[in-house]
C-alpha cells in the first residue's frame, strides 16, 4: 500500500520557504533555483489539495493551513536529519538515546555514572532532558525516561514498558554545624549518622519540598512522633535545592539518600536520625512498549549492573 506522504524534497523546500517567508531565500539556502523551489511547493500544494502560501506585494505569507503544516512537520524533518546523522556516525552499530529524566536524579545519580556507560558501550550517545512532568513517547521527544512515581501511575500508563529500578528511601539531614549549634554533645552512631531523639528533632527548623508538602508529616507519623508545625519552613521545588539549603545551615530536610551521597562523604550533610521513610514513589526506566531497540536494551542492562554494584557497596 502506497503511503500518503509527499516528497521529502517538497517538504524541505516548503520548510525553508516558510521559515524565511521567501522563495528567494529558500533557494539560496538549498542551493537550487527559485523556480525549482516554486515548482516543488506547487506540487506539494497539489498533493495536499490546499494552498500553503499566498503572494503579497512584499513576497509570500503562510495561509492558516500553511502555518499549521509548517508547525507540524518541522520537528519530523529535524528528527529525520538527526536519525540520518546518527546512522552515518555510528554505522548502524549504536545510536543516540534521548533520555528524559527527573532533574535531581539526573544531576546527582545518573550523570556521574554516564562515563561508565561510555566505557562499556562507546557506540551509544545519551542526550539527557529533564522534566518534572510525565513523559510521552508518541510525540518522539524521548526514546526512554527515568520516572519517579507510584505503581498505580505505572499501571495506568498505556503503551509503555516499565523496568523497576529502586525504591525511594528518604532520610532526614542537616549540616554538621546545626548539630553543633543545637546538640554539641551529640554522638554519631556511624560515620555520617546521628540518632537524635524526637524531642531533639523538634528544635531544628524544617525545610519543605514544594511538590510534596506533606512529606514531613508522613515521616513523623510513620515513626509515631508528633510535631506541632510539620508544614512550616522554607519551601523548595527540587531535592537538589533542598540539599543546598540544608548544607548552608538553613534547616533539616528529607531527601533520598542516594541523591546526597557526595554531601554525606564530604561531611556537608549528616543524617540526623536512622529512621527512614520508604516513600510510595519508586524509580522506573520506561519506554514505549513498541520499542525494543538494541540501544535501549543495552542501557537497561547497564543501569541494572550499576544498581547491583550499589547494593554490593552498601552491604
Amino acid at each position: 500500500m502506497r503511503r500518503s506522504i509527499p516528497s521529502i524534497q517538497g517538504l524541505i523546500c516548503f520548510e525553508s520557504a516558510a521559515k524565511h517567508l521567501s522563495y528567494t531565500y529558500a533557494a539560496q539556502e538549498l542551493c537550487i533555483t527559485q523556480s525549482a523551489v516554486s515548482r516543488q511547493i506547487q506540487q506539494l500544494e497539489d498533493f495536499l489539495g490546499v494552498e500553503l502560501f499566498i503572494r503579497t506585494r512584499h513576497g509570500v505569507e503562510l495561509t492558516i493551513a500553511g502555518q499549521q503544516y509548517f508547525k507540524s512537520i518541522k520537528p519530523y524533518l529535524l528528527g529525520l536529519e538527526k536519525c540520518t546523522a546518527d546512522v552515518i556516525s555510528h554505522k548502524g552499530l549504536g545510536g543516540t538515546l534521548k533520555l528524559g529524566v527527573v532533574p535531581t536524579f539526573a544531576t546527582r545519580w545518573l550523570l556521574p555514572k554516564l562515563h561508565l556507560l561510555n566505557q562499556k558501550y562507546p557506540e551509544i550517545t545519551v542526550h539527557l532532558e529533564t522534566s518534572t512532568k510525565p513523559f510521552l513517547f508518541n510525540d518522539n521527544i524521548f526514546d526512554a525516561a527515568i520516572f519517579a512515581g507510584t505503581q498505580q501511575q505505572i499501571d495506568h500508563w498505556p503503551g509503555i514498558q516499565a523496568h523497576y529500578l529502586m525504591d525511594e528511601e528518604i532520610v532526614p539531614v542537616c549540616s554538621p554545624r546545626l548539630i553543633e549549634k543545637y546538640f554539641p554533645d551529640a554522638v554519631m552512631i556511624n560515620e555520617n549518622t546521628y540518632d537524635l531523639s524526637p524531642e531533639d528533632l523538634l528544635k531544628i527548623p524544617l525545610l519543605q519540598q514544594t511538590t510534596r508538602p506533606s512529606i514531613w508529616q508522613e515521616w513523623f507519623l510513620t515513626h509515631h512522633m508528633q510535631h506541632p508545625k510539620p508544614f512550616d519552613g522554607q519551601r523548595h521545588e527540587l531535592f537538589s535545592m533542598l540539599a543546598v539549603a540544608a548544607s548552608h545551615d538553613m534547616g533539616m530536610a528529607l531527601i533520598p539518600q542516594m541523591l546526597i551521597e557526595s554531601e554525606l562523604q564530604k561531611k556537608e550533610l549528616v543524617i540526623v536520625s536512622n529512621k527512614k521513610l520508604k516513600g510510595s514513589r519508586k524509580y522506573y526506566l520506561i519506554h514505549s512498549s513498541q520499542d525494543i531497540s538494541p540501544t535501549i536494551q543495552k542501557f537497561v542492562e547497564w543501569i541494572y549492573q550499576e544498581l547491583e554494584q550499589l547494593k554490593s557497596n552498601s552491604n
